[in-house]
């Protein structure tokens, strides 16, 4: 569990340098790098700025910031309460198995108690074992409802100038 040592808080404007580091550690693990496209003026924007699109939790550890969680909020579905995305939750691995990754889960937990959730839902990378027996001993289980499907840059654009047959 966590200790003195260990802290977990909303993430603030002078985290920015240190989740680009993080953000960009989770790219090359998801594969993505090469795509990474995130700079601190773009996160300092969307993340801290007057119309935030996301809310960000770090995780302190040694001093060191070793840990992150990004959130977005569907403000509303078919019950009229809001629906949470955990879009990235990330533990350097040098820090991981330190309790931090359950400490940011209860804190997205805590915060979309606050705010009326219905539902938090998440993706795990196909073939990562250690992050799905992670959140099934917090209680997370697979959706075998729905599949995740996705729509790159390319086709969103011959969708929308209907270039594309249907």
């Amino acid at each position: 569990m966590l200790n003195p040592i260990h802290v977990v808080r909303p993430a603030v404007p002078k985290d920015v340098p240190a989740l680009i580091r993080l953000m960009r550690a989770l790219a090359e693990y998801e594969d993505y790098l090469s795509d990474f496209n995130v700079d601190e003026q773009a996160l300092l924007s969307r993340a801290f700025g007057p119309s935030a699109q996301c809310r960000i939790f770090v995780a302190d550890w040694h001093s060191e910031l070793a840990g992150y969680a990004v959130v977005l909020e569907i403000p509303f579905t078919y019950d009229l309460r809001p629906t949470f995305l955990l879009k990235e939750l990330y533990i350097a691995e040098h820090c991981r198995s330190a309790g931090l990754g359950q400490a940011l889960l209860q804190q997205v937990a805590i915060w979309g108690l606050a705010k009326g959730a219905g539902r938090l839902k998440w993706d795990v990378l196909v073939g990562n074992q250690r992050a799905e027996a992670f959140y099934q001993r917090l209680g997370g289980r697979p959706d075998r409802k729905w599949t995740a499907y996705q729509m790159g840059s390319l086709e969103i654009k011959q969708l929308a100038l209907g270039s594309r047959p249907i």
